[in-house]
């Protein structure tokens, strides 16, 4: 049920494959919440076989970001993850995805440089390249990613296309609790204050959607309210609110098309992202 060499897991996925059964991936770090679950149960429902990855990749991490911090517990994750609907848990080590003399990384030029480029120096090379690695190592037929890190699901489908890897991306709505945050791992750094307002997000960017569904040429002035209501709610810093191009990411003066509305603010110490998508009426 649990592997830890890409040896084993290739001996496994060529094992379902010989038994004429299709396979599914779903990436984590572990940390494992109800969104996570949920990708699991829809892969499940897609392909015979799926195997969730398991692994805090050092790569995805920042200069002044602590990979150390990062929850783990691997027992949990494994219970769970088996539970929802994975036959396989991959959890290399380190040294294993990246042996000494490790040099080629992937960069995925454009939509990987806007949003939260600038504020994570290196992230998103670090994620290409583990992504990567993980797509060859499994080789399944679909991968599936969670909209809520939607600059790095359009990424993900970027490199899939550019470096011809034969796999489908599948993204899923966001998970939300009864309150409307967006969940994630990091949600287990706030404190009990910064949780009471840190729903805010999802309602600032539901009301700048709707307001912009009906008044597409009301971008400037609903990203500066937008900003003005996180910060009212006592959010400490806010990296970016952008109104994008849903594929391209372009940020956008005026919504004529599918659009995305991003954000990136801090409470304390705990950075928190989320996304809505802008559907202008007709």
């Amino acid at each position: 049920m649990i592997v830890r060499s890409i040896a084993d897991l290739r001996a496994a996925v060529r094992g379902w494959r010989q038994s004429g059964l299709g396979c599914a991936l779903v990436p984590t770090m572990g940390a494992l919440h109800e969104g996570h679950l949920a990708l699991i149960r829809l892969a499940a429902r897609s392909c015979d076989r799926v195997v969730v990855s398991i692994f805090v990749n050092p790569l995805q991490f920042g200069p002044h970001e602590d990979v150390n911090r990062y929850p783990r517990r691997m027992t949990a994750d494994v219970a769970a993850a088996l539970q929802a609907g994975a036959h396989l848990v991959f959890a290399p080590t380190v040294a294993g995805m990246f042996p000494s003399g490790h040099a080629t990384m992937v960069h995925v030029a454009g939509l990987s440089e806007g949003l939260c480029g600038p504020h994570r120096p290196g992230h998103f090379d670090g994620m290409a390249t583990v992504v990567t690695k993980l797509l060859l190592q499994t080789l399944p037929d679909a991968a599936f990613f969670g909209e809520k890190d939607y600059q790095q699901l359009l990424i993900v489908r970027r490199l899939v296309r550019d470096l011809d890897i034969p796999v489908r991306i599948e993204g899923m709505q966001t998970v939300r609790e009864p309150d409307g945050l967006a969940m994630s791992s990091r949600n287990a750094y706030l404190s009990e204050q910064q949780r009471r307002i840190a729903p805010v997000l999802a309602a600032t960017l539901g009301d700048m959607a709707r307001r912009l569904a009906a008044d597409g040429g009301a971008v400037a002035a609903a990203m500066a309210d937008g900003q003005a209501r996180l910060r009212a709610a006592g959010f400490t810093a806010i990296d970016y609110v952008e109104v994008c191009d849903a594929e391209t990411l372009a940020p956008l003066g005026r919504v004529a098309g599918p659009a995305r509305i991003l954000a990136a603010a801090w409470l304390g110490d705990t950075r928190l992202i989320d996304n809505v998508a802008v559907a202008p009426s007709p």
